[in-house]
């Protein structure tokens, strides 16, 4: 079976293009990690993603707030952290206003990873979204913006039995 063949089987009915897109957005997001992964021996996609947080935010983030912001567990940034430190590009430390949690902190071979990267994951970018027009690629920003806001509906139940 051929993408051709799912998009020819699917389109024809919302119900049909929702599981298309959600589909989609599963497969391309592994593909897109292999691709990543591939072009970069030095830190994998979801590494990267957490540099690129933590580099965007000015600041030192708990693995909480990394986590939020990822979505996924703060055992699961934990991990990440942990490779990235031991990569020394990043450091983990008691945060300051609260000994019980952790806040990740980049270094300066961080930011020397990210001048060397940046050429890199750019071409990438550029290469992956030639295909849209100015005008599509808004849209497509826009429309993913959002997904965000369903994804949060998913997430409230989740969140109700966490309090309880």
């Amino acid at each position: 079976m051929q993408i051709a063949d799912l998009i020819e089987r699917f389109h024809h009915t919302r119900d049909g293009q929702t599981r298309a897109v959600f589909s989609t957005i599963f497969i391309a997001g592994n593909r897109l990690q292999t691709c990543f992964d591939k072009a970069d021996s030095h830190v994998t996609l979801r590494q990267f993603m957490l540099l690129t947080m933590l580099k965007q935010s000015g600041k030192d983030m708990t693995f909480t707030q990394l986590g939020e912001l990822l979505g996924c567990s703060r055992q699961n940034i934990r991990k990440l952290a942990a490779s990235l430190e031991k990569k020394g590009l990043v450091t983990i430390l008691k945060n300051p206003r609260d000994g019980r949690a952790c806040v990740i902190r980049p270094t300066e071979t961080l930011a020397q990873y990210f001048q060397q990267a940046a050429q890199l994951h750019t071409q990438k970018l550029t290469d992956l979204f030639s295909v849209y027009s100015d005008q599509e690629m808004e849209q497509l920003f826009w429309l993913l913006m959002k997904l965000y806001t369903g994804i949060e509906r998913l997430e409230q139940p989740q969140r109700e039995e966490e309090k309880i």
